[in-house]
């Protein structure tokens, strides 16, 4: 199996907890927990910030000393309404009591303390189309730069229909070389639609050093420390995934792959 794909570590619980030193780089830490109703996660946040993103269920929150209420009304994510988010600041901490069965998934990255807690979604978060053809796919942007809601983290979801490809033409973000392009980490937390399919991601470099094709099932992480990392979904089944981004620069710079970047010029026309 590709080192750079994470099974989940149980069924129920926290079924992944991805840090910077599990994952061999510096930024970027998620971690999934699948809870029943009555079940408490908790957390401090030490010198990291974090997104809370009620990925399925409900849940009451709180965050850096705030009581958020009860969050969360979306109980498939392939119901694609716009998730409930909460942003939490480093030096602060959080906790979440499911009231439903409940997916709740944890973005952290350093944090500088410039933003204070706070629920950061449904409010603000659109279902936007991307692409054309098979090549197109819908994205929530939770926090992504155009949003300043955090201090490093970039946070978002896409829906790949049956049969399409995303994150494609291939792309990369992985110098630190703003503004041609900026260094994150990725993680991608994948879920199918039906549970019993299956996804395909690759991630390669261009040099031919790291060139790894994986099959992914619901609830796998991908970690993308490097190169390009197209994803598709076979026909008659859907794909969701949440990418978590976080480098020394809260900005989203990439490059197309230079075989492949024609696509997306002739898709711009």
């Amino acid at each position: 199996m590709s080192h750079l794909k994470v099974s989940p570590a149980a069924k129920h619980g926290q079924i992944h907890h991805i840090t910077p030193s599990s994952a061999d780089w510096s930024y970027v830490g998620f971690d999934v927990h699948v809870l029943s109703p009555g079940d408490r996660v908790a957390a401090d946040t030490g010198d990291r910030e974090a997104i809370l993103v009620l990925v399925e269920g409900k849940a009451e929150i709180t965050g850096g000393g705030h009581a958020l209420g009860e969050l969360g009304d979306r109980m498939s994510v392939f119901d694609k309404r716009a998730p409930h988010c909460v942003y939490v600041p480093s030096g602060s901490d959080w906790a979440a009591v499911a009231t439903t069965d409940c997916t709740l998934a944890v973005c952290t990255a350093p944090g500088k303390g410039g933003h204070d807690a706070q629920i950061i979604g449904p409010a603000g978060i659109a279902l936007t189309e991307r692409g054309k053809g098979t090549n197109t796919r819908y994205i929530h942007n939770i926090a992504m730069e155009d949003r300043d809601v955090a201090d490093s983290l970039l946070v978002t979801e896409v829906y790949t229909p049956a049969g399409h490809w995303s994150s494609y033409p291939p792309h990369r973000h992985d110098e630190d070389d703003y503004p041609n392009m900026t260094y994150l980490e990725e993680t991608y937390y994948h879920r199918l639609n039906p549970q019993s399919g299956f996804g395909i991601q690759r991630v390669f470099t261009e040099d031919g050093e790291l060139d790894e094709t994986i099959a992914v099932h619901d609830h796998d992480v991908v970690l993308v420390p490097r190169g390009h990392h197209p994803c598709g979904a076979p026909y008659g089944y859907e794909m969701y995934y949440l990418n978590v981004m976080a480098g020394p620069l809260r900005k989203w710079r990439f490059k197309n792959h230079p075989d492949h970047d024609w696509i997306a010029q002739r898709d711009a026309t």
